[in-house]
């Protein structure tokens, strides 16, 4: 997996200030995007423990409250391959920061085994280590800047543990 950069100290994507992990790749290419040039699998630099060690360094201070994966498109089935173990051990390393990802795909897209396009033996695992999803393509017809945390009106704020424990789609009280 590549990467198209990193921001320590984001503000922009998620509760709190966050690291912001940028991935390269997506096969959406909505309308309108703000960052066309992910959309090729090969944009940035690999993303090498290096850089994993680096973001995990970067979550331990006391104000720093996560991690926010968006990109490009980290829920693409070659970059699931490198974000679970990579989430696996944030988790493992610094338990109480929250992961938020905003993929352009959906929640039920996400969460249905025959989809292949997003849908891999990593997805559950990803899923189960996220706080909070943002989901849904970016639908230039339906951008306000007024909203919190995403850029067209279409797109959720999912409360991801929520979710999975009652088995239905919980909204974020960030919605």
């Amino acid at each position: 997996m590549n990467y198209g950069r990193i921001y320590y100290c984001d503000i922009a994507n998620g509760i709190g200030c966050r690291t912001a992990l940028f991935v390269s790749g997506c096969t959406h290419h909505c309308k309108g995007c703000f960052n066309e040039e992910t959309w090729d699998f090969s944009y940035g630099e690999p993303f090498t423990e290096d850089q994993e060690n680096e973001i995990i360094e970067s979550l331990k201070p006391e104000y720093i409250d996560g991690l926010t994966v968006l990109g490009g498109e980290p829920m693409e089935v070659s970059n699931q391959k490198a974000l679970r173990p990579f989430l696996e051990k944030i988790k493992a390393e610094c338990p109480d920061k929250t992961i938020w990802i905003y993929s352009g795909y959906t929640w039920d897209e996400l969460n249905d085994p025959d989809n292949r396009r997003c849908h891999s033996d990593d997805t559950s695992v990803i899923l189960g280590l996220t706080d909070i999803l943002v989901d849904g393509r970016f639908v230039e017809e339906l951008k306000d800047i007024t909203l919190n945390f995403r850029g067209s009106s279409n797109q959720r704020i999912i409360d991801v543990k929520a979710s999975l424990e009652s088995g239905a789609l919980v909204l974020s009280k960030y919605m």
